[in-house]
């Protein structure tokens, strides 16, 4: 009943993780479909940005940035040129966090962040999710 009770609690815990995916893709070779899929799987509510419309699991992906309410994490995948036109959108999002994950790193914006007291990581949400720590 404990291990029940734990899990549960985990569930829960991941739900309330509402994410936003800057450079989701079509591509179900992208690192940002399978970080949407997995999300998916672990009943994490998504939201999506991308260069194409079109749906993954369900995620409708936008084309424009439409403010979003209530995200608690912003994960990047786009490169720190492409990441330019975004700066104030994430800030004025506000996340609890924004993760960038391997290839997105940049010190501008996180040192925009560091400023407006996000917090953010260099890390890898398909990791993260794998190992449990998301």
């Amino acid at each position: 009943m404990l291990l029940l009770l734990t899990y549960y609690n985990e569930l829960l815990t991941m739900k309330n993780k509402k994410t936003l995916v800057i450079g989701a893709s079509l591509n179900p070779n992208r690192y940002s479909y399978l970080a949407i899929q997995k999300l998916i799987a672990n009943a994490i509510e998504v939201r999506a940005l991308g260069r194409k419309k079109g749906e993954i699991f369900n995620v409708k992906i936008n084309t424009f940035k439409k403010f979003f309410k209530d995200i608690h994490t912003i994960t990047v995948y786009l490169n720190k040129k492409n990441q330019v036109e975004f700066y104030n959108y994430i800030l004025e999002i506000n996340p609890k966090r924004v993760i960038f994950n391997p290839g997105t790193e940049n010190v501008e914006l996180e040192k925009l962040l560091s400023k407006n007291m996000i917090p953010f990581e260099r890390s890898c949400t398909l990791v993260l999710l794998g190992i449990g720590e998301y």
